[in-house]
Parts: structure tokens; sequence; C-alpha cells
């Protein structure tokens, strides 16, 4: 079991998570490496939630079905729940966002493509189309008349 964590620096937002949803999913995008022989796949993937795969020579199904090209191995990766929310927490704390069941690879790095969504701390506002790709985001709350932001925006891959 592997959980991707999240500790950032929230400044008026709190409850960030993916926009991750059946009709919007979210892709979440890893590099990849087998457990069997170490190789890491020199390309990004990505896994969502919402789509399976079935495993070769089973009935089962995964989110996520990867055949190392090094030793031909068959790996696979599960979702668990929907994502968790990562909430203001003075200093950041880290947090786990998503938790993933993985057989024979793990995810090695995390690259933060697709939307999140949060609302404000003190007011009703909701913000959506935040990008974290860049490591930082920065909004104003016209409500509260402050600027919001989410900085120092720092991701691990760790055992669950």
């Amino acid at each position: 079991m592997l959980a991707l964590t999240l500790t950032a620096d929230l400044t008026g937002v709190t409850n960030l998570q993916p926009l991750d949803t059946a009709e919007e999913p979210y892709f979440y995008t890893f590099k990849v490496q087998c457990t069997s022989c170490r190789e890491t796949h020199p390309n990004w993937v990505s896994i969502s939630r919402f789509e399976s795969t079935e495993i070769s020579g089973s009935k089962g199904e995964a989110n996520f079905v990867w055949r190392c090209k090094a030793c031909k191995r068959e790996s696979t990766a599960s979702i668990k729940d929907a994502p968790k929310t990562y909430n203001h927490a003075s200093p950041p704390t880290r947090q786990t966002i998503i938790e993933f069941d993985c057989r024979g690879l793990e995810f090695t790095e995390f690259q933060a493509n697709g939307e999140w969504m949060a609302k404000g701390s003190e007011t009703p506002t909701k913000f959506t189309a935040i990008d974290l790709g860049e490591g930082e985001w920065y909004d104003f709350d016209e409500k509260s008349g402050e600027e919001v932001s989410v900085k120092d925006v720092k991701w691990e891959i760790r055992r669950a």
C-alpha cells in the first residue's frame, strides 16, 4: 500500500483536493518502477480511479496494469478510495491525499497535472481550476478582500 501525501502552506483556503468525479476524472501522474528488477519506466504514466483494466490470467481488474519491458513481469495498482481533502494547518503538516494498492510496482514521483479545488477558510468562496503544477497558486477572495494562496507544495509517496 502506497500513499500520496501533500505538505503545503495554505493561506485563506482549506479543503484542497483534486477535482475527481466520474464526469471529470483526475489523472494521477507518476513515474513507475518495477519492484522485481528495479527498472524505472522512462515515461510518466497516468491512473484514474474511474478506469479499470483486466489483469492477464485473472478475473480481477485494476486501475493500472503495466508490464515491465525489462523483466516482462505484469504489475498492477488500484486506487482504494476517493481522494481526501488537505486541510489548513499551521504549521503545514503532511496529509494523505490518496492511497494505492500496488502489486509488483512502486510509484516514485508525482506530477500534479489537472485541476484542484478548495474553499475559503473564512468565507464560503469556492475556488476551482487550481493548478499546482508550478508548486504554488495565488488568487483573491472577493468576500474577504484578501489574497489566498497555496505555497511550498511538497509531494511524497510513502508506505501506507
